[in-house]
């Protein structure tokens, strides 16, 4: 079963939590941070992009870069930008996207459970963002950014939530410039933390990554790390956990993530077609955009024609985690034997294009002559994922986009 426990937080007062706060690391370049942390002094960038603050530095893996985090994080704990709480505790963590909202507990998860497969994944994990994200762990001594964690839902631990939540004021309370609101509660009952933690045992026998592998794996190995460093390890210590957002899994909702390629390996348009149309029923459906409706349903953009294509009978296997997947059939059916792209972490021929940019964005890139063609995917469901992960199977490259991402800042866990 999953251990999952309260913690002493490390947070900013209210007053500051809007400028403090921040996307996470991986969706934005050096340029796009320094950018978002303009006129921000305290900024959460400056210490998860610490690159931004070291003008001249061509590698922003360097010891100049994490050493200008530590710093960073020891000023905003002097300057009590960051203050810890004095007694473990959950929180609660709310977000809301079009008028949706979805509430998960923060707590610290075992390194322990993602070594003996308690902890779930679904994808691989690529070793230079594995040791990024490592060594920025080892010199802060602290998970400053959460993970996005499912699990099944449990009806009493949505009770507990619902009543936190309905009967006290958010710690914080805020709509981000990207337009989604965060909500943040603590929970400072000693009774209902001891609670939670027992549910969490009792009736959660697997957690889930949804969103955040590397640092998932990143945080195992920093566990692993000071285990071996520690002669006197209990097993307790707080380097033996890590800092989790775990949502039920029926209130998260997967996004599109789609494709676009630069060329049809030699196709004219029309040969193109006529070779999608012997695993596909193909119909032109014009030149408004047109979103798949339903799973084994693409729709392809093309000179400026929008068109439906739709899987047919033998494309797919859907009593197979992995061949039931949009993203399978698509390259087994379409990039691979068609326009031979066979590699989709390596080749330079396939963009990926999260479905929360819309998919006026495939148009544009198709139209700007940067990309020939665009496919648009029916979303994942999370039970897909849930089935992918408990068959130890892994997804295909860039298969779910989650959104909103998680606010990096609201709440950081100390390994001391």
């Amino acid at each position: 079963m999953a251990i999952i426990k309260p913690f002493k937080g490390l947070r900013p007062p209210a007053k500051i939590v809007e400028e403090l706060t921040c996307l996470p690391y991986d969706v934005m370049n050096s340029a796009e941070a320094a950018q978002m942390a303009s006129g921000k002094e305290k900024s959460l960038l400056r210490i998860t992009k610490a690159e931004i603050e070291c003008p001249g530095v061509v590698d922003i893996h360097s010891e100049i870069v994490y050493n200008k985090a530590v710093g960073n994080f020891k000023a905003f704990q002097a300057k009590n930008w960051l203050v810890q709480d004095e007694h473990p505790k959950y929180y609660i963590y709310a977000q809301t996207m079009n008028g949706r909202t979805q509430y998960g507990i923060v707590g610290v998860a075992a390194c322990a459970d993602y070594e003996n497969g308690i902890i779930k994944k679904h994808e691989l994990t690529r070793p230079e963002k594995e040791d990024d994200r490592m060594v920025l762990t080892r010199y802060l001594n602290a998970n400053i950014e959460p993970v996005f964690f499912a699990y099944k839902a449990v009806s009493e631990i949505d009770e507990i939530v619902e009543l936190i939540v309905k009967n006290n004021k958010a710690d914080y309370d805020f709509t981000a410039e990207d337009g989604f609101g965060h909500h943040f509660w603590t929970i400072n009952d000693e009774i209902t933390n001891k609670k939670i933690e027992q549910l969490f045992v009792e009736k959660v026998p697997f957690t889930y990554v949804a969103d955040g592998h590397h640092r998932t794996a990143a945080a195992a190995r920093i566990g692993l790390e000071k285990t071996a460093q520690n002669p006197n390890h209990t097993g307790n210590e707080e380097y033996n956990f890590f800092m989790a957002v775990h949502f039920p899994d029926n209130q998260l909702q997967i996004i599109d993530y789609n494709r676009t390629v630069t060329d049809l390996n030699g196709l004219s348009d029309i040969d193109f077609l006529a070779e999608l149309s012997q695993g596909f029923d193909v119909e032109n459906m014009g030149t408004e955009i047109y979103k798949p409706e339903s799973l084994h349903e693409f729709s392809l953009y093309l000179t400026g024609s929008w068109y439906k294509l739709t899987a047919k009978e033998g494309t797919f296997d859907d009593s197979d985690p992995i061949g039931v997947l949009d993203v399978t059939i698509l390259s087994k059916h379409i990039l691979e034997p068609i326009l031979d792209i066979k590699d989709l972490r390596t080749s330079t021929r396939i963009d990926f294009i999260g479905g929360i940019r819309g998919l006026g964005e495939l148009k544009t890139r198709v139209d700007s002559g940067a990309m020939k063609a665009a496919f648009a995917l029916y979303p994942v469901s999370m039970q897909q994922l849930i089935n992918i992960a408990d068959s130890g199977n892994i997804m295909p490259p860039k298969t779910t986009w989650f959104e909103p991402k998680l606010r990096s800042g609201l709440v950081i866990h100390k390994l001391d």
